[in-house]
């Protein structure tokens, strides 16, 4: 094993160094102004003719298939984003995780493997990741030495360079999904039943504040996405993010996003400084990527103040957790208030949360909707209206389980019908199961 390991090594640096020195010897002979020019498609064939006669220069005894490969992976250095191009072209894959220069894990469905694709070294690695920060105008160092940057097709990246990162530079990269997820495809996947995306689509038509809580890669994004997609055309929407992700359909929405401060500290756009904005811009609805400081507090005040309807996601392990969270957040803002009051203006702001999860099989699932009903003494009152029970596995070790109802009656269908938005009677019913 070792002696396999040691020969698969020497091949790849071998065909690493091949590759570096066409790489040197093409750029030496580019014309970048009149490269400028050519379309993307020209461009391609033209450096494709060049790092071929390069290679019969070069008298490098390749294959066709390695002289492809080869030509490839050069192509991918001058127009993309090195050995990460494609991981970033290939659909099954939704998380490309970087752990220095050699070890670049990928998610496919649910699941994480170890990709072949690798660096040459960790300066190849710092020099795609300076590559990706310049082009959104963002800069990383040893003295800003994190970055959050957004990709060309709107997929998020997440860069940390030594000393921070002991190892080498690490690079999280969340992809962007080209196909806008519908209920459909979320009822398929086993995510929701459809009574319970008729529920959901409900409660947003009926204009109530949803607080969408979960762990890091549950989907609480494509939750927003789905939730937002069925607020009315006619409505104007303005979306908040700190790296914009949302799909939004209708054609009257305001994309905002936040900013970070330039090499001089100074700058800085927080979600803070655009919510508080926003509400200056006349919205039916602000869409709140992601709560995660003081900007809570105002978007509850735009909950409390007729901007009924809104949306946010917050990282949260469940409902409960969701509420004590924005609780924390207010608090962070400087609003001196007694712990009932601060209570108080949370329960009054929110109507529903939806709890989502990430299950031992790499699935995604609704967990749990709750309403926020008010206060009882001190304590912010929730009531479960829908629930996922897990039941086990089967044989290939996929978590079986069901939705429940809990047999109640939410308190905002008083609403829903007076805005006659209907729902199906037994809805509520807890004898209806629904196996997944």
């Amino acid at each position: 094993m070792e002696l396999t390991d040691s020969m698969s090594d020497s091949a790849f640096t071998g065909r690493n160094a091949l590759k570096q020195r066409i790489q040197e010897r093409l750029l030496a002979r580019l014309d970048f102004s009149a490269m400028s020019l050519l379309d993307p498609i020209m461009l391609r064939a033209q450096l494709a003719m060049l790092v071929m006669q390069i290679l019969e220069e070069d008298g490098a005894a390749f294959s066709d298939t390695d002289r492809e490969e080869v030509i490839n992976d050069v192509m991918n250095e001058i127009l993309g984003l090195g050995p990460l191009e494609p991981l970033l072209q290939d659909e099954e894959v939704s998380d490309i995780l970087v752990n220095t220069a050699t070890r670049i894990y990928v998610e496919r469905a649910g699941k994480l493997s170890l990709s072949p694709s690798r660096f040459r070294d960790n300066r190849h690695l710092r020099d795609v990741i300076d590559k990706i920060v310049a082009r959104v105008g963002r800069r990383i160092d040893e003295s800003s030495p994190m970055v959050d940057a957004r990709l060309e097709d709107g997929s998020r990246v997440n860069a940390i360079i030594p000393p921070l990162a002991l190892d080498g530079p690490i690079v999280s990269i969340r992809k962007f999904c080209r196909e806008r997820l519908q209920l459909e495809h979320l009822v398929a996947g086993g995510a929701l039943t459809p009574e319970i995306g008729e529920m959901l689509k409900a409660m947003v038509c009926g204009r109530l504040n949803i607080l969408i809580a979960g762990g890091t890669g549950c989907g609480k994004t494509t939750m927003l996405n789905l939730l937002s997609g069925f607020i009315p055309a006619e409505e104007r929407i303005v979306t908040i993010e700190d790296a914009a992700e949302l799909q939004l359909r209708q054609d009257h929405v305001v994309r905002l996003e936040t900013r970070p401060s330039n090499v001089e500290g100074k700058g800085e756009i927080t979600q803070r400084d655009l919510v508080r904005n926003s509400l200056r811009m006349r919205p039916d609805r602000i869409v709140l990527g992601e709560v995660r400081g003081p900007e809570a507090l105002d978007m509850l005040q735009a909950m409390n103040t007729g901007h009924d309807g809104s949306l946010a996601t917050i990282h949260a392990n469940s409902a409960r957790d969701a509420v004590t969270r924005i609780e924390t957040m207010v608090a962070m803002a400087g609003l001196n208030l007694p712990v009932h009051m601060l209570r108080h203006y949370v329960a009054s702001a929110l109507d529903v949360i939806v709890h989502l999860s990430r299950l031992s099989d790499g699935t995604r699932k609704l967990m749990s909707v709750q309403e926020v009903v008010g206060m009882e003494q001190d304590v912010v009152v929730l009531q479960e209206i829908f629930r996922f029970e897990q039941t086990g596995l089967d044989e290939s070790r996929r978590v079986r389980g069901r939705f429940l109802a809990a047999g109640v009656r939410p308190h905002f269908m008083t609403r829903l019908d007076a805005l006659g938005i209907a729902v199906p009677p037994d809805l509520f019913d807890p004898n209806r199961i629904r196996e997944v």
